[in-house]
């Protein structure tokens, strides 16, 4: 078969649209993930910092910019790219979804202790095991959290590729 050239703008028309994001993943020194409760979803309570990546932007400093915005936790980087997380677009969000997670570090009682919530986006802070955070999530979410546990230890990059819209 054969494939007539298109002009690019015609031809990126064609292609799958996304909304890429930019997360950071923290724990405490005990090694359990930090999350925020969101005040504005019920389906994905817990929560890393994050958002979607505005025209122009890159993930690294979305990432950068949502920790501070939402926590008030600056980061200085390099990055560190424990995961990339995709997902395809359901009922509740129309684009596939690519995310990158960065790795905040461990964070000493001190710095966990003063982090100051955005109230228009998150009420609450929780360092939580793995297991203690199952039955507060949903599946998807519990497993993302898994793979990007299983990937810092490791110390090798994962790919979650299951992220999906809900049908």
């Amino acid at each position: 078969m054969s494939r007539k050239w298109l002009p690019p703008e015609e031809f990126a028309a064609t292609l799958p649209k996304a909304a890429v994001f930019g997360a950071v993943f923290f724990t405490d020194e005990g090694d359990r993930p930090v999350q925020l409760r969101a005040t504005y979803s019920s389906t994905h309570l817990w929560q890393w910092p994050d958002g979607i990546a505005e025209a122009g932007g890159r993930p690294w400093e979305t990432a950068v910019r949502e920790c501070r915005e939402e926590t008030g936790v600056h980061l200085a980087g390099p990055p560190k790219l424990p995961a990339t997380v995709f997902g395809l677009p359901g009922k509740e969000w129309p684009l596939a979804t690519v995310g990158f997670v960065f790795d905040g570090g461990r964070l000493p009682p001190g710095q966990l202790a003063g982090i100051v919530l955005d109230p228009d986006e998150h009420d609450q802070v929780q360092a939580l095991t793995v297991p203690e955070r199952q039955e507060l999530m949903p599946g998807r979410d519990h497993a993302r959290l898994e793979a990007v546990m299983a990937a810092r230890r490791a110390g090798r990059p994962a790919y979650f590729g299951t992220w999906d819209g809900e049908a």
